[in-house]
């Protein structure tokens, strides 16, 4: 393999010695030198052909000739900067738009979770098909029925708060995941300083045992090594640390809150804070994980699971009556953990991927015209004994290479842009801290360089290959630029082009509308000048030691901050409400708690048998709240100050939540209650318009609003409207909330019109993605189609010449290179149409308000892209009809 040459050398050595000893015998024999070294040399034969059949029996033939393609495809390339450099940049920019999507692919479908066995992890998902709610929740005895079944290894609750961690210079705020003892035990890790909870451990309520993330570790503690066992004191309890998990560990939740947990606290879910015998009905766990147990599939786990639900209805029908249709889901845990993303990233990769291929064709295409002007070349090299396999291979060598440095430029590329790159990547994206540029990656983009580069030069290759010689030496000597079937391969090309670019840009069209019907839809409420600002009431372990424990003793304080902070410069209104009440709040979408949330209720008056509960959105504010957002009063009236703890519990609800239940009725005065013992009735005071308060695609989702003066509540958010100073409000907010209580956190503060527009943020990464993909095709697709016609006018200068002597008008000659524009354009556009038909099905879940089939997004974009593209042909069409008959008749 390294010494052929060498080998060779003393090879034909040896030879020459043979050659030698025969002159030297033929001399003795009586011929002269000159006789005796011809014959010798006849005698032996073809020295050149010797030398060739050893060189051919070494055993690695295809090294050397793999080695002499590359050298010859480097020489071919420098010999040509123009073209390599436009190559080089056309490639890069494919492959690193594709590799950059790909590594959030890699990150977030194709990675595994970061735990041991994660195929054995899974979701319980509790539904109520019957009453149209899902992810109801679990009950505390439901999750000692899973622990008890045999079906899971580990079962878990996972809840969801943040606490007010004190102590410190200042009250903070705190991510909390309430869990059970074998939390850590089920997702198999480990701390790297001390240890998580004991899984056997039943104890009733709280454990005073906490485990702290290394981001808090550091940032409250300084990465003090000798923090085990010192306390912390969360909501006036103290609590005290064993354990420290490692940075690259990350809870395994949806939404961002639930990502970045800073303590984990564990219970048995019984004793105080929580009931000691709770009901089955009570649903107060929010969800749940699991580990199966070993050599169990989910399917098999499923069917076990389905038994064991059907046998809970037999055992408690009063807890689960028929018309709820209660039934439990498994899901693999990544799929609960990915949410709905997969749609968008799987369409994200698609359409790189077209960008690519697009690209590919554009590179094919300046390949064609180069293997144009190569013709004599081939025919030449063919005629002196090259093999066309040799032809073959030397020309798809030099497209390889060429597509190899352009991944690397585009991978330099990437890796030069990354932080840039991941700033575009929205929070909301789950699992986004995890997408980086690993091996994976990199050899991502090593196999799509290598199958980019057999791609676009499958094309020149073939077309050396079937090359004829008598007819390309004769075009050849006429200075001819190609044959009739590299035109024919490179209009096919262009076709393919266009209609990929316009698939691409109708899906882009698609989701700029629906993206643009989203921005534009009536509200329901004015998120204009208005601030939120979040806080939260401590709720101690032992509820007697609670100051805020009721409603009553809540409501001084709410009246208070609400004085106080209403003093502020710039503030013109105030009000309170809990979390669940911010509008179109993403980072509360997933959470459900006892005092928020999704609200189970019974109604009176009913007289139909078969009753049974239903669930609704709910929120607690005060009364203030209705008019600082601007939301539209339809019948009866909003809450006043006489709604107080001591007045009957009253409520407001939407037009969707009274349709629903009351159909063709008046709302006012119709009562409901929560499923609790001892929950109140509730009367019906006002009825409000529906508003996008829970998603922006769904207005008519059933809401109630309670009084939080009425209800009370731990997780508060105060709303400010006028004309604030973003900058200095917080602040201002916080020592006016600090003046009434000290030992309260304040966290953040948001303008709302930023919470609405961070609800749409994954849809706008989706929408600016394809948007600059679909850009980045359409120029792709300019440039393939000009260099088309501008090859065809070259081609025809000498035709086009004679035409003009002969009498053509100039505009005749516009009209004819125009029409060959056109046509290329309008058969691309017949494939792209169908083609985007197909797509656009494909992608309905995407969309809101516009069909996939929506004939104006798909004409305006045809049209479009059919200006486009006579644009690009007028610029060679006007250059054809400026050319001198005189100078086209010598042309050659």
């Amino acid at each position: 393999m390294f010494g052929r040459k060498r080998k060779l050398e003393d090879f034909s050595s040896e030879i020459e010695a043979h050659i030698q000893m025969e002159i030297e015998r033929l001399r003795e024999q009586g011929l002269s030198e000159e006789e005796a070294r011809a014959t010798a040399r006849r005698s032996f034969g073809n020295l050149m052909h010797a030398q060739e059949r050893f060189y051919e029996s070494g055993r690695w033939l295809w090294w050397d000739h793999c080695w002499h393609d590359l050298r010859y495809a480097l020489r071919m390339l420098r010999k040509s900067p123009g073209f390599t450099a436009i190559a080089v940049l056309t490639i890069a920019l494919g492959i690193g738009a594709t590799t950059a999507i790909f590594s959030v692919v890699d990150a977030l479908l194709l990675h595994p979770l970061p735990y041991p066995q994660p195929e054995q992890l899974v979701s319980i998902v509790d539904d109520l098909p019957g009453v149209g709610a899902r992810d109801v929740g679990m009950s505390p005895p439901e999750w000692q029925d899973l622990q008890r079944s045999g079906i899971f290894e580990y079962v878990s609750p996972t809840w969801f708060d943040e606490n007010n961690l004190t102590g410190s210079s200042q009250p903070a705020r705190v991510r909390v995941l309430i869990v059970a003892p074998n939390y850590f035990a089920l997702l198999g890790v480990k701390p790297q300083l001390g240890r998580t909870f004991n899984p056997e451990d039943h104890s009733p309520g709280l454990l005073l045992e906490v485990v702290i993330s290394e981001g808090l570790w550091m940032r409250a503690f300084g990465g003090d090594p000798n923090i085990l066992d010192k306390s912390v004191r969360m909501d006036s309890d103290l609590y005290r640390i064993v354990g420290v998990m490692p940075s690259r560990f990350d809870a395994p939740g949806r939404i961002t809150e639930e990502r970045n947990i800073e303590i984990w606290v564990a219970t048995s879910f019984y004793g105080l804070p929580m009931a000691d015998h709770p009901p089955r009905s009570r649903r107060n766990l929010p969800t749940a994980i699991a580990r199966l147990k070993p050599g169990l599939t989910v399917a098999v786990a499923q069917s076990r699971l389905n038994a064991l639900t059907a046998a809970l209805q037999r055992e408690f029908p009063e807890d689960y009556p028929l018309q709820s249709a209660w039934t439990i889901q498994l899901l693999p845990l990544k799929e609960r953990v990915v949410g709905n993303v997969r749609q968008s990233l799987i369409l994200l990769l698609g359409a790189v991927g077209l960008v690519l291929l697009i690209g590919c064709v554009n590179v094919a295409n300046l390949l064609l015209a180069r293997a144009s002007a190569r013709g004599r070349e081939m025919a030449v090299r063919q005629a002196l004994g090259a093999a066309r396999k040799r032809l073959i291979s030397q020309l798809l060598t030099e497209s390889v290479l060429l597509s190899l440095i352009g991944g690397i430029a585009g991978v330099v590329i990437l890796f030069s842009s990354k932080a840039f790159l991941l700033r575009l990547v929205p929070a909301t994206l789950p699992r986004a801290n995890e997408v980086s540029i690993n091996w994976g990656v990199l050899l991502f983009a090593l196999v799509a360089s290598l199958v980019a580069g057999a791609i676009f030069g499958l094309a020149p290759a073939l077309q050396a290959g079937r090359i004829d010689l008598t007819h390309a030496l004769k075009e050849a000597a006429r200075g001819s630029t190609g044959s009739g079937k590299q035109a024919r391969a490179r209009r096919i090309l262009v076709i393919t082009e266009f209609a990929l670019s316009l698939v691409l840009m109708i899906a882009a069209g698609l989701l700029l509308r629906s993206f643009w019907d989203l921005l534009n839809v009536r509200l329901g409420f004015n998120p204009e000048n208005v601030m939120v600002v979040r806080t939260r009431l401590p709720a101690p372990n032992d509820p007697k030691t609670d100051i805020y424990r009721t409603a009553a003793q809540e409501v001084p304080f709410l009246r208070e901050v609400l004085r106080r902070s209403g003093t502020l410069p710039g503030v013109e209104e105030m009000a309170f409400g809990d979390t669940a009440s911010i509008p179109l709040d993403q980072s509360q979408r997933d959470l459900k708690l006892i005092s928020e949330g999704q609200f189970f209720l019974t109604f009176g008056g009913r007289e139909t048998p078969g009753e049974q509960a239903t669930v609704a959105e709910r929120s607690s504010v005060t009364p203030g709240y209705f008019h600082l957002l601007g939301m539209e009063l339809l019948r009866g009236r909003w809450f006043n100050d006489l709604d107080d703890v001591q007045a009957p519990q009253v409520a407001v609800v939407n037009e969707a939540f009274a349709r629903t239940y009351w159909p063709n009725q008046d709302p006012l005065g119709k009562r409901f209650k929560g499923t609790k013992a001892d929950s109140p009735w509730i009367t019906v005071v006002g009825l409000i318009a529906n508003a996008r308060t829970e998603s922006l695609s769904e207005a008519s989702i059933p809401k109630i609003y309670l009084d939080l003066y009425q209800t009370g509540g731990k997780r508060l958010a105060i709303f400010l409207r006028g004309h604030l100073d973003a900058a200095a409000i917080p602040a201002e907010v916080r020592e006016q909330v600090h003046s009434v209580d000290p030992t309260l956190p304040l966290s953040s503060a948001q303008m709302l019109k930023e919470t609405v527009a961070a609800s749409l943020s994954e849809r706008r990464f989706s929408m600016e993605m394809i948007a600059l993909f679909a850009i980045t095709a359409l120029l792709l697709a300019t440039l393939g189609i000009y260099g088309v016609i501008s090859y065809m006018v070259s081609v025809r200068t000498h035709e086009i010449g004679i035409r003009i002597a002969l009498g053509a008008q100039r505009r005749n000659i516009l009209r004819i290179v125009l029409r060959q524009g056109l046509a290329l354009a309008l058969a691309g556009a017949v494939v792209g149409l169908a083609c985007a038909l197909i797509v656009s099905h494909l992608m309905a879940g995407l969309l809101y308000g516009v069909r996939p089939t929506d004939p104006l997004t798909f004409l305006s974009v045809a049209l479009l892209l059919m200006g486009v593209t006579l644009l690009a042909c007028y610029i060679p069409a006007r250059r054809a009809m400026r050319v001198d008959p005189m100078v086209a008749l010598r042309h050659e």
